[in-house]
Formats: C-alpha cells, sequence, structure tokens
C-alpha cells in the first residue's frame, strides 16, 4: 500500500490544491452492501406496525400540527416529515416509520462505503455492512422516527465525505460535508458537535492546511445559512435548548450522564463490535498507510471527550463509532485472512451469529409485548415506551367517566410529559376525554388550559406535592393500568382530580408548569 505524502504543517502549500500527492486505494466495488441494507429496511417495515407508537413519535405528530421553524428541543424537520406521514395515511405506524427504515439501510450500506474509502475489499465491505445492520445506534432508531435517526444519516453523510476529501486530497468534499451538516442543523444542533470534532481532528492530526482552504471557509458558508432558520428561532425564544441541554446533563433523561455514556461505548454498536473498533481506531490513529485518516480518529475521541465532560447523551458520538467500526472491518477481514484462516473466521461467525440473536430481541419488538422480559426494557429503553398507550387512555377515560357531568364539561387533562399529551390527542377522541395540555418543552406553547378550567385529570407526577401548589384540592382517583408487565414511565402511576385554582392558569403557566428536559 502505497504511503499519502501528508506534511501536517506544509504551510506554503495553496490551500485548495491537493491534501495528498498519491490517494490512498480505493476498494472494488461490490454490490453485497446494497443487500444487506436492503434487507435491513426490509425487516424494519415488516416490524414497524408491531407494539405501538412511542412516546416521542406522538409529540411530534402534535409538533407537526403547530409547524414552525423551530422547538424548544429540536428543529423542524421530524415534526414536519410526522405530519407528512400523517397526512397521507393518519394513524399508519408502518407510513410514519417508513422514512426511519430507509434511512437505517441507507446508513447501512455508508458504513460498508466508507470501508472501501479505508481500502477495504469486498469481505471488509460486506463484513462492515453487517456490523452496521446489527448495531444498536441503526436498528433501534431505524424502528422508530426520531431525531436520532436522522442524526446517524447526516452523521455518516458527513463523515463519508470527509474520508473522501482526506482520502483524495480534493478540498471540494468539504462542500458535501457542508451541505449535509447544514441540513442536519435543521433536525438537531448535534451535528456542530460533529463540526467541532472534524476541526479538531484536522488541527491534531492534519492536514492543517484544511483550516486555511477556502473550500472549508466556503462549506461553513453553507452550514450557517442552512441552519440560521432554526438558529434565528432559538435566538427569538431565548435559547430554549440549552435548558434541554441542562436537563440532560444532569441526568434527568434516558440514555444520560457519564456513567451511561462510558457504557453505551460499549453496546450501542454491538459488543462483538467493541474489539473490532477499537481496532479500527488504532489503526485511524497508528497505521502509517492511514495516515491521511487521522483527523477521523482523533473526530471521534474529541466528540467523545465533549459528551463525556458535558453529560451530554452517551450516543451522540456513535456515528462516529460506526465510522471506526467500518475501518476496523478492514482491520478484521485482513486479520482473517491470514495464519490459520478457518480457526479466525470461525470465531467471527460465532460471534456474528451472537449478535444477530441479541440484536433481535433486544433491539427489535420481535417477543410479545405482554410477555417482553424485563432484561429487554433494562438494555433497550425505549421499547418499554412503545407499549400501553391505548391502555394508558383508557385509564384517563375511566376517571373521566367517573366525575360528575357537569364536571366533566369543564375538565381537562394535564400531563406530565409531552408522551402522555400526545396519546390523549391521538387515542381521547374516541373515548371521550377533553384535550391534553402539558408544559414539557414545546407543548407548553401549543396553549394553556382555558381561565375556567378548574376541574383537572393530572397524570405524570408520582406524587402530589407539586399539584397542591397549583390546586386547593388533589385527590388520587386511580391509576394507569396498561394490562402488561412493563416496566416504563407510565404503568402505574396515579392518576389525579385536582379542583380549585390557587392561582389563574396565566400565571402559573410559564413561572412554574413550563418544564424542560
Amino acid at each position: 500500500m502505497v504511503e499519502p505524502a501528508t506534511d501536517l504543517d506544509d504551510r506554503d502549500a495553496p490551500p485548495s490544491k491537493p491534501i495528498a500527492t498519491v490517494p490512498p486505494p480505493l476498494g472494488p466495488a461490490t454490490r453485497g452492501p446494497w443487500l444487506v441494507g436492503g434487507a435491513v429496511t426490509a425487516v424494519l417495515l415488516l416490524l414497524a406496525g408491531r407494539y405501538g407508537y412511542h412516546r416521542d413519535e406522538l409529540y411530534f405528530l402534535l409538533c407537526g400540527r403547530h409547524l414552525d421553524w423551530g422547538y424548544v428541543d429540536q428543529g423542524p424537520l421530524v415534526p414536519a416529515l410526522a405530519r407528512l406521514a400523517d397526512t397521507i395515511a393518519p394513524g399508519n405506524l408502518v407510513v410514519l416509520r417508513t422514512p426511519s427504515a430507509l434511512i437505517a439501510g441507507a446508513a447501512v450500506v455508508l458504513v460498508a462505503a466508507i470501508a472501501r474509502e479505508f481500502g477495504g475489499g469486498r469481505a471488509a465491505q460486506l463484513f462492515a455492512a453487517f456490523l452496521g445492520a446489527v448495531a444498536g445506534i441503526v436498528l433501534a432508531p431505524g424502528h422508530l422516527l426520531s431525531t436520532t435517526t436522522v442524526d446517524l444519516l447526516v452523521w455518516l453523510a458527513a463523515a463519508w465525505c470527509a474520508v473522501r476529501m482526506l482520502r483524495t486530497g480534493d478540498s471540494r468534499w468539504a462542500l458535501g460535508v457542508g451541505l449535509t451538516l447544514g441540513l442536519g442543523m435543521l433536525n438537531k444542533l448535534l451535528p456542530g458537535l460533529l463540526a467541532v470534532g472534524l476541526l479538531a481532528g484536522v488541527a491534531l492530526g492534519g492536514p492543517r492546511r484544511l483550516l486555511r482552504d477556502r473550500w472549508v471557509y466556503a462549506a461553513a458558508g453553507i452550514v450557517a445559512v442552512l441552519a440560521a432558520p432554526y438558529l434565528v428561532w432559538q435566538a427569538a425564544h431565548g435559547f430554549p435548548q440549552l435548558s434541554v441541554a441542562s436537563q440532560i446533563a444532569g441526568g434527568d433523561s434516558s440514555y444520560s450522564g457519564r456513567v451511561d455514556a462510558l457504557t453505551l461505548q460499549l453496546v450501542i454498536i454491538s459488543p462483538y463490535a467493541v474489539p473490532i473498533w477499537i481496532a479500527g481506531l488504532v489503526a485511524l490513529l497508528r497505521r502509517p498507510a492511514w495516515r491521511a485518516y487521522r483527523a477521523i480518529g482523533w473526530a471521534w475521541l474529541v466528540v467523545f471527550a465533549i459528551v463525556l465532560l458535558a453529560g451530554g447523551k452517551g450516543y451522540y458520538d456513535a456515528p462516529l463509532l460506526l465510522v471506526a467500526t467500518a475501518a476496523g472491518a478492514v482491520v478484521t477481514a485482513e486479520w482473517a485472512g491470514r495464519g490459520a484462516v478457518r480457526a479466525r473466521r470461525a470465531v467471527l461467525a460465532a460471534g456474528a451469529a451472537v449478535a444477530v440473536a441479541g440484536s433481535a430481541i433486544l433491539l427489535l419488538p420481535t417477543l410479545p409485548a405482554d410477555r417482553l422480559p424485563g432484561f429487554v426494557v433494562d438494555v433497550n429503553y425505549d421499547a418499554g415506551e412503545t407499549i400501553g398507550w391505548p391502555a394508558f387512555a383508557d385509564s384517563l377515560a375511566a376517571v373521566h367517566r367517573g366525575l360528575p357531568p357537569e364536571q366533566q364539561q369543564r375538565a381537562v387533562i394535564l400531563t406530565g410529559n409531552y408522551g402522555e399529551a400526545g396519546a390523549v390527542a391521538r387515542y381521547g377522541p374516541q373515548r371521550g376525554l377533553p384535550r391534553a395540555y402539558s408544559g414539557h418543552n414545546s407543548m407548553a406553547g401549543f396553549g394553556r388550559p382555558p381561565a375556567d378550567a378548574d376541574v383537572v385529570i393530572a397524570v405524570g407526577w408520582a406524587r402530589p406535592d407539586q399539584l397542591r401548589n397549583w390546586f386547593t384540592e388533589v385527590t388520587e382517583a386511580g391509576r394507569i393500568d396498561q394490562r402488561v408487565e412493563v416496566d416504563n414511565d407510565e404503568n402505574g402511576l396515579p392518576i389525579f382530580v385536582c379542583r380549585g385554582l390557587r392561582q389563574p392558569w396565566a400565571q402559573i403557566w410559564d413561572s412554574e408548569v413550563r418544564h424542560a428536559g
């Protein structure tokens, strides 16, 4: 293999000249990864209707009814997708989740394409596609309409452009990075973290002349222009995303906290893939023939350090781990092709079989919802959040029917989080439930209860302490019964009937009821 001539401190070269005089070789083209990606999409579509809505999907559907350039915790992209899907086929989970299934298949192909950029042959590319196909960060978000799913595609596409730029020395590929990151910023601000990681990676691992390249500056301009609508919205509303980030950093959210961030690195791709992505990371940082790619290895180290120190969610860096996994697939394919070939391939095959079984059980809705083992929810929190929403609405309807007729007419529902409000919006009308309100994230901006709403059915508070600050009478009137043994955030919660507002809604809504997280 020819080592690229990359002088990390060549300050005399014109900024738009090639980075390497002799680019590393590109692997051969193969159809295998496309077949694997297509299989992943097909499986996800077949399982898309299993269980039910995730709390975030219920929230996205509500956000889609209030289309805007931004929301407290996200950009406009996923709510717009939810609105489109629900317009095409109202209440159809398969249609709602089709974009995610397609994105997951595309992610598998991109992982293999990155392995090809690293010089991987057909076997390495197919192995990289397989590792992507069983990865937790691909399958779990691929089953749901999620901002995480879109982020996965954005990061992988930007990483592929970056790797191609480093391999070929053509800095015009920076425009691809900028376009992808800019569009991704309309989903969430996390692509900015990838931009920081890539720039830091170039500063640490080279080629540093990219930091002065006009195409890189043009790419930064593209990001700024495309991200402007969401950033302007955030600025006009006092950057509420910072409050959400603060709650996440405090550990008050799923998959957040430094311990979780460390643990997730070992499982977010697959336990089977850990030695593979470690080998890939080491090769990116140390292999002489891959000197051109050192910025990619440093980028993951920088991004993970930021996530760890800032207390972000442990899966934020996972797409870059898939890039390291692609590199590791090349290294592993080389390892499997020398020495005791049969024994080495047998070890890989046995581990692959275990990885497939584990992914099918833990990451996909293959087991019956009414007999879902507790360890599945322990590993995959989101699985529990897709079960029991119709029964949740039934529990609220039973309490509502128990109110005197005159109170039923003026009652409203107050929920602790956006998913509960979304469930009432989805399942409440056919059960005769009144409108649900919530102060959680963007739900607070979708309206507060009418001034005369002095009878409230409240759910989402494990204890009535906070409710007693707002009402003179707080009585437990029932409990959420989802009719299955699942340990999620709603099952078994008390339902309170509250009467007698201490202060008008207009006074307490923004100051007390509104909350982020």
